[in-house]
Formats: C-alpha cells, sequence, structure tokens
C-alpha cells in the first residue's frame, strides 16, 4: 500500500519530507519495482536474482553499538560489540535522514514481527531504498495481517541507507566508509555503505539477543524441529559445516526453523518467517528442500548465471563463496509453518550440540551433564579442515561463544545460564555429536563420519535408544560415552578405540584439550563448576 511518511509518523524520526512510503506491498509488486528500478532479473521458475555489490558478506569490523546510559553496564564489549560515542552516531544518523528527505527514489517500508510467540515478539520497522531490500525482509521477518498493521508501532527500526558512506570514518576511528550502528537506547539502527541484506537480518538477531534474555528468555543461534505429531522438539546447535541446517531437515521430522529461535517458559520459538540458505554448491538431489523453494517469491543473492537464459551455476563461486537464497518459512513442505502453524513448539525434549572435529578425537556422540552442556555452549567449537593453499598442514581449530559469537550482545555467560536454568527446570537432556572425523585426523586421509550413521545417532537420541547402552567417561573430555548403539560399529564409538597408534590419540587429544582450555580462559568465568566440566589432560 501507499501511504504518507506523516502518517507513519516518520516524521519522529527526522523523515520529514518523504511523501509516499511503500509500505508492505505485495511479493508481486516487489518483484516488479526490483525489476523496473533495474535492481534485479527474473531466473528460472520465477526466482529473482540480484547483485548485493560490493560486500556479499556481513562486515563485522565494522558494526558498533552506541555507548549510553540505558545499555552500556549491560554490553558485552569487545571486538564483537565495539563501542561508538553517541554524538558520531548522531552526525550519521544525520546524514542517513538528509540523504533520505533529499534522495527522490521510492521508500520502501517493511512493518511486521520477529518472534512466532506473541507474547515475546517485538514489532520491527524496515525502511530502505531498494525494492529487493524489502522483498528480503518480507521474506525474512514474520508477514503481519493487514488488520496488525494498524496502529502498528515498532519496538526497533532500521534505516538502511545502502549509498550513504562515511567519509569521516578515519576522523571517527571508524574501520571504514561501510557502518551499522545500533542505539539500543533510542531503538534505533543505521545501516550504510553496504547493500549486504544480511545485515537487516543479523540486525534484529542482535538486538533480540539484547532484549530477550533480559526477560529470562534463551535466545538461540540454532535450528529445531519435531515429532510428526508436533512433540518430542530438539534444538540443534553447530557451527558453519557441521551439519546442522542438514540433520534438522529431515523428511520424518517437520522444521520448526533453520537458524534463530528463542526458549522461554512456554517452549520454543522462531525469530522468523524464512530462511536465509547457502547455494554454494547446490544439489538438488542431496538439498531438494533448498532446490525446490527457489521459485517465484524466492530471492537469490550473488549467484553466476547465463546472462541469456538465466541459468543459475550453482557451483560458480567467482562472485562468492557466499552465495544465498532467502524464501519465507513455508516454500519448505515439511515444516511446521506449511502445515499451517505456527513456527513453535512446547519445551525441548533434547539439546544437540554439534561439532566437526577434523582432529578425530571427539567421541561420535556422547552425554553431557549441565555443567558440560554450559562449558561446550560457551566454547562452541568446531574444526575446519586446513586449506592445502595455505601451506598449513593441521586442522585449525574455531570456537564461536553459544555458537553464534558475532551476534551475542551480552556477555556469553548469561546466555549459558539461562541455558542451565532451562535445562534443569525442564529436565532435558544434552548431547555432543561430532559429525568430523573419528580414530584418525582429516589431513591423514581418513573419512569422515558418514551422514547415515550421523543420522542414525541422531535417531537413538531422539527415540530414547541411547539410554539402553552402558557409558564410559572419555578420559580427556569427561563425558559419557555409549559403548554401544544399534546399527552402530561399536568400535568408532570410543575414540581412544579407533586410533591405530595410541600415541597419537594422546598427542592429538592433548593438543586440542589445551586449544579449548586457552579459549576458555578468555571469558573469565570464576564459576569452578563450569571450569571443572571442560577437558583434562591425564
Amino acid at each position: 500500500m501507499i501511504t504518507s511518511g506523516k502518517e507513519l509518523q516518520l516524521d519522529m524520526l527526522g523523515l520529514n519530507k518523504i511523501d509516499e512510503v511503500h509500505r508492505n506491498l505485495s511479493v508481486e509488486s516487489l518483484i516488479e519495482e526490483t525489476v523496473k528500478n533495474g535492481e534485479g532479473v527474473i531466473g528460472p521458475r520465477g526466482v529473482t536474482i540480484v547483485d548485493t555489490g560490493k560486500f556479499t558478506g556481513r562486515s563485522p569490523n565494522d558494526k558498533y553499538i552506541v555507548e549510553e546510559p540505558s545499555s552500556s553496564d549491560k554490553i558485552w564489549w569487545g571486538s564483537v560489540n565495539k563501542k561508538i560515542d553517541e554524538s558520531i552516531f548522531d552526525e550519521l544518523y544525520s546524514s542517513v535522514i538528509d540523504y533520505y528527505n533529499k534522495d527522490n527514489s521510492k521508500t520502501y517500508l517493511f512493518d511486521g514481527f520477529a518472534g512466532f510467540d506473541p507474547s515475546h515478539s517485538i514489532n520491527v520497522r524496515i525502511i530502505a531504498k531498494r525494492a529487493w531490500q524489502a522483498h528480503f525482509v518480507n521474506n525474512m521477518f514474520i508477514r503481519p495481517q493487514n488488520s496488525e498493521l494498524d496502529n502498528f508501532t515498532p519496538d526497533f527500526t532500521i534505516i538502511n541507507a545502502s549509498s550513504v558512506q562515511n567519509k569521516a570514518f578515519k576522523k571517527h576511528g571508524m574501520n571504514s566508509e561501510t557502518f551499522i550502528i545500533f542505539h539500543l537506547g533510542k531503538k534505533i539502527a543505521i545501516i550504510g555503505g553496504t547493500e549486504y541484506a544480511g545485515e537487516m537480518k543479523k540486525g534484529i538477531f542482535s538486538v533480540l539477543h539484547y532484549v530477550l534474555p533480559q526477560k529470562g528468555i534463551l535466545s538461540m543461534h540454532c535450528s529445531a524441529n519435531v515429532d510428526e505429531d508436533g512433540s518430542n522438539a530438539a534444538i540443534f546447535f553447530g557451527l558453519s559445516g557441521t551439519g546442522k541446517t542438514t540433520l534438522s531437515t529431515d523428511p520424518k521430522r517437520p522444521l520448526i526453523g533453520d537458524d534463530e529461535h528463542g526458549w522461554s517458559d512456554d517452549g520454543v520459538f522462531n525469530f522468523e518467517g524464512g530462511c536465509y540458505a547457502k547455494t554454494i554448491n547446490l544439489n538438488p538431489e542431496e538439498e531438494p528442500d533448498i532446490y525446490n523453494a527457489i521459485r517465484r517469491g524466492a530471492l537469490l543473492e550473488n549467484v553466476v548465471y547465463d546472462p541469456h537464459t538465466k541459468i543459475v551455476d550453482y557451483n560458480d563461486n567467482s562472485k562468492t563463496e557466499n552465495t544465498r537464497v532467502s524464501y519465507p518459512l513455508n516454500f519448505i513442505e515439511n515444516s511446521v509453518f506449511a502445515k499451517g502453524k505456527p513456527a513453535l513448539s512446547d519445551h525441548p525434549k533434547t539439546i544437540i550440540f554439534l561439532t566437526c572435529d577434523a582432529y578425530g578425537v571427539i567421541p561420535p556422540v556422547s552425554k553431557l551433564t549441565s555443567e558440560q552442556a554450559m562449558y561446550h555452549f560457551i566454547s562452541g567449537y568446531t574444526a575446519k579442515v586446513a586449506g592445502t593453499e595455505r601451506g598449513v598442514t593441521e586442522p585449525t581449530a574455531t570456537f564461536s561463544p553459544c555458537f553464534g559469537g558475532p551476534f551475542l550482545t551480552l556477555h556469553p555467560l548469561e546466555y549459558a545460564e539461562l541455558l542451565r536454568k532451562k535445562m534443569n527446570k525442564f529436565n532435558v537432556p544434552a548431547f555432543l555429536v561430532n559429525t568430523g572425523w573419528v580414530g584418525a585426523s582429516a589431513e591423514s586421509g581418513a573419512k569422515r563420519i558418514s551422514l547415515p550413521i550421523t543420522r542414525k545417532i541422531i535417531y537413538s537420541i531422539l527415540d530414547g535408544t541411547i539410554n539402553n547402552s552402558s557409558f564410559e567417561v572419555d578420559p580427556y573430555f569427561g563425558v559419557q560415552v555409549p559403548l554401544n548403539l544399534n546399527e552402530i560399529d561399536s568400535s568408532i564409538l570410543i575414540p581412544s578405540n579407533a586410533w591405530k597408534s595410541k600415541e597419537d590419540y594422546v598427542k592429538t587429544a592433548e593438543n586440542l584439550v589445551d586449544k579449548f582450555q586457552k579459549n576458555f580462559a578468555e571469558y573469565n568465568i570464576d564459576d569452578e563448576k563450569i571450569q571443572n566440566a571442560g577437558p583434562t589432560k591425564k
């Protein structure tokens, strides 16, 4: 619909020269506007294809939070949340507002929600100058009914001014001309110098990471699914490459969501109304859900395509490895939302931490105490196989607190404390599942644990049959490891038994323990129970 800026009270933001605002346009209208504006083209099956320009990923070094009285004592300040003076925000905010008031191109606005549980959702408003960015947020956030737009008041507003650059960034002591700045007191963020749409998605995620934990709600970077009858919910934590998306997208279990969730005293709920999936090397046979979602209404970013036929080459990474597609949640046929229900559930019955251990010393599956769960949650470990082009001869350990470090606004311990409270209150067990290597490191030429084996492990956790096993304590990680599991070769369950050389096993395990301990020390956590729950040398 077309409305006036005054009617939407945009003048309160300083936007007082905007006569027409294109508010919550239909997807078809947004597609039409995108093509008409020269922002994108129509590809196979009607998908819209756009190019995000210079930036094909987030710019974490350009993200700042204003240091101001209402929030400064709560923020986890550091490399993730960099301080910026309010006077600099005011100066750049004026530049953004001035741009909007003077630019004659159309202004697009999306009003909607983040959070499927209406008791805990926030009203979000996104203002943009590009139709495809409005299309993106329409895909990714929860779309309102027309009646919900009446008397809509935003809880948080993002003003996206992609074309505005900060030429005075050196004077301001900033990283570059690009800026993503949050003023949590004024409940507003401004974006300049980057078109990358993920900044808006993850920007609201960072806001939820600030708002919800203060209400006792755990905000989580995870996927979640349920049984066909909506029961037996499970949440999956894991960094890129661990199998989080693959394992939670299960033909037997409808998907709640693939990326962002909250856990309240009422249960688990998806924050988003859409999915933002990677498409590099996309194979329709291996990932049919994502492939089939790429159709009219979906939005492809930065893919390489034939200029004449518009056929996409998903294997071409010449533009970026981070090719993406956004689409509404109901485009995934086996999702709770596609089945006509809100994307939420009761309390999870299981928590699964996924890691791809390229060192080969973490068991394929193990059971954790609540303190061990906190330790591994704060650590957020996985390992990447070294690239031969860099001449590295061993795997690289990667740690990201709470499996989502770039989006945290509070100290990781605050989220971990909430996790422990929820686990204990609702009696939820946690498991650590290694989807990487066991018995040898990735560099040895050994094969990664196969997906069918990992799926069997996941099913044994979800149906409870793992609890029928006998367990022993891992000598380095202190976790409970099953000695036997249905249909799985027991020789791989205990890492020390799987290694041919016990000497190599000990050396590799102690090396990884060192990395865990060094990383955990950075958080200055005094709780001895959590400290003692981590891996130790013999």
